[in-house]
């Protein structure tokens, strides 16, 4: 369920207007802006950005750079941008860092539907001029890249129907590849990276109910540091259960701020108007303590009101 409170009758021309004045007064209003993008729905904002630019030929993203700094104003304008077009700036991101966080694009490829992956896709393609999986095989090797270009690759089915059979067949296929430590084999990329998500979750539930144990306990190795191995787990985490997996990057991101920040707000803006609250409650579980009050407490100024307000704070 969303936690955003996206206002009923809202004028995009009125809306573009006053963040023009908020923008170009003695100094930024940064209020001003929350109050009026942190509640508007994604239809809402890309009405507000084309009234801005028809009205002042200027994007509204780049007046927010100009205008705003540091965190909040990486939140505001990655919260304004096109679902599609913030996924692709956030995969970009992650390749561009010497050392490719290759956890974001799993992250952002497992836990969006094919839909959705395949849009933003199109649109990493459009701004940066490469296809996804071109950057990708150019970033990593070996066992690795095989999996991250098979991942970045995939056009999941994402309907609700699934084979038991070949979840049982499957998940013994899995169990013989992890007995013999055989974790580069072709079987597990592809069993892992081509399945829908509703039949890899009921090859989970086989694999758990046959063998007692879970698939990512077997895929456990005495290397913790083992890129690969760890990629093929958080595949499986993201798919068995995202909102569990999300809830676990908002408690690290907001463990270690200096190195994590973006993870906060990347979550949070990609999943105001999705599924938060059920995050929220399954980080509250997990912590004991609310987002909400998480967020007050590690954060501060204008940065910590606006992921309040998509929190449905304010």
């Amino acid at each position: 369920m969303t936690t955003l409170i996206a206002a009923k009758d809202s004028s995009s021309i009125e809306d573009a207007e006053n963040i023009r004045k908020a923008c170009k007064g003695f100094g930024t209003d940064e209020a001003v802006l929350i109050s009026i993008l942190a509640h508007r729905n994604v239809a809402q904002k890309k009405l507000v950005r084309m009234a801005y630019e028809e009205l002042y030929q200027e994007d509204l993203i780049q007046q927010f750079k100009s205008e705003l700094s540091g965190s909040f104003e990486r939140a505001i304008c990655n919260w304004t941008m096109d679902p599609a077009e913030r996924d692709a700036a956030f995969i970009n991101e992650a390749l561009k860092k010497e050392t490719p966080d290759y956890k974001v694009i799993i992250e952002i490829a497992c836990t969006r539907t094919s839909e959705e992956f395949l849009a933003a896709k199109r649109s990493y393609q459009f701004q940066y001029k490469h296809c996804l999986e071109e950057d990708v095989a150019s970033k990593t090797i070996g066992d690795f890249r095989r999996l991250l270009v098979v991942v970045t690759s995939a056009y999941r089915y994402d309907g609700d129907e699934f084979d038991e059979n070949l979840a049982h067949s499957e998940a013994n296929i899995l169990h013989q590849v992890i007995e013999n430590k055989a974790f580069n084999n072709d079987e597990i990329i592809r069993i892992l990276c081509t399945r829908s998500k509703k039949q890899l979750c009921s090859t989970f539930i086989a694999f758990r109910n046959m063998y007692g144990t879970t698939i990512t306990k077997g895929l456990s190795t005495d290397h913790p540091n083992d890129e690969y191995m760890e990629a093929l787990r958080t595949v499986i985490r993201c798919i068995k259960n995202p909102r569990r997996y999300l809830a676990k990057v908002l408690y690290y991101a907001l463990n270690d701020l200096i190195a994590e920040e973006h993870a906060l707000s990347r979550v949070i803006i990609s999943r105001a108007e999705k599924d938060l609250n059920e995050i929220n409650d399954l980080y509250f579980q997990r912590n004991g303590i609310t987002l909400d009050s998480s967020v007050a407490k590690k954060t501060s100024g204008n940065y910590m009101n606006f992921l309040l307000a998509l929190l449905g704070n304010n």
